[in-house]
């Protein structure tokens, strides 16, 4: 579940192993590519930790983070 820190969504995920991780990572990468908005992401082997903030509107969160959020969710369905 996404939370709301530090002017930041924020949602970890853990894969069974490094290459689910990865391409986890390598479909969010294609899907922030459609939305124009990249997150700052953080791996380490299974774990993933995505933070989502809109950079020109003053690093806080906004509809397009909002959005994007929706859009890793479900990709993972």
């Amino acid at each position: 579940m996404w939370r709301e820190l530090d002017n930041k969504l924020v949602r970890e995920f853990r894969f069974k192993d490094f290459q689910e991780a990865f391409t986890f990572l390598t479909r969010v990468a294609f899907l922030a590519e459609k939305h124009g908005h990249h997150p700052a992401w953080f791996n380490v082997y299974n774990y993933v930790r995505v933070e989502l903030s809109t950079h020109e509107a003053g690093d806080v969160v906004t509809e397009k983070d909002r959005r994007l959020a929706v859009a890793i969710d479900e990709i993972l369905q």
